[in-house]
C-alpha cells in the first residue's frame, strides 16, 4: 500500500506503507527504481490511498498513475 503526500512547496511523493520508503513523484533520476516499481505495483493493483488516507478506487489509481511522468 502506498500512501500519497503533497507537503508545503515541497516535491509530492508518496510512502511505501510496508518499509517506509519515501518515493518522489517527479524523479530527477531515470533509475529511480521506487519511483518505476511504485508505478508498476499500482497499475497491477496495489492500494494507493489519497493525502486524506482514504484508499483510492483501481480506477482512480491508474488514472493517478497516468499523470505522471
Amino acid at each position: 500500500m502506498y500512501k500519497l503526500h503533497f507537503g508545503g512547496m515541497q516535491q509530492p511523493f508518496v510512502i511505501l506503507v510496508a518499509t517506509n520508503t519515501f518515493v518522489l513523484l517527479e524523479p530527477s533520476d531515470p533509475a529511480n527504481t521506487d519511483y518505476a516499481n511504485f508505478k508498476k505495483e499500482v497499475l497491477e493493483g496495489a492500494e494507493l490511498q489519497d493525502a486524506d488516507g482514504v484508499v483510492m478506487s483501481a480506477d482512480a489509481a491508474k488514472a493517478f498513475i497516468a499523470t505522471l511522468p
